[in-house]
């Protein structure tokens, strides 16, 4: 039997980690990422022409400047305030906050920082700016059936 190769319409089931360029391990997810290959779903950075042509057991690396990641840092989207302007249950680093402007469109902010009574919430994705290293393992490829059409996990998928 030949070798099942990852090409449009194949289901693929993979896990991975991602990197820093500087070798730190930002996430990483052990339990399997599906997608149906060639569809609606994409993978971060261009790991879909990187994976096309790969099988079960395959590793491949990618490099993903931030342009083909999250994104640029955006300081439009950092924010600092007194202490005294936030609500208690977001006065630790690491809370999220929804915020809504002033067309009603909602944004998740994460408190970054608490020093010298300010508070900073930043908009960014925590990996915006960032070059990234994604190490992904293919576990399984074979063609996709009704039940793999469903929609996806979140994760290393845009």
């Amino acid at each position: 039997m030949a070798r099942e190769v990852i090409k449009p319409g194949k289901y693929v089931s993979l896990t991975y980690t991602i990197s820093d360029d500087q070798g730190n391990l930002l996430e990483q997810n052990d339990i399997p990422v599906n997608y149906i290959h060639g569809g609606e779903t994409e993978l971060i950075g261009g790991m879909d022409r990187a994976v096309e042509g790969k099988g079960v057991g395959d590793t491949v690396e990618v490099t993903v400047p931030p342009e083909q990641g999250f994104g640029e840092h955006d300081p439009n989207l950092t924010f600092t305030d007194d202490l005294d302007n936030v609500p208690p249950q977001f006065r630790h680093v690491g809370a999220e906050v929804e915020m809504q402007n002033e067309s009603g469109e909602t944004r998740s902010f994460i408190v970054t920082r608490i020093e010298d009574g300010r508070l900073t919430v930043d908009g960014n994705h925590p990996m915006a700016g960032k070059t990234l290293v994604v190490r992904v393992k293919i576990l399984e490829v074979r063609d996709a059936t009704m039940e793999d059409m469903k929609p996806p996990a979140d994760g290393l998928l845009n």
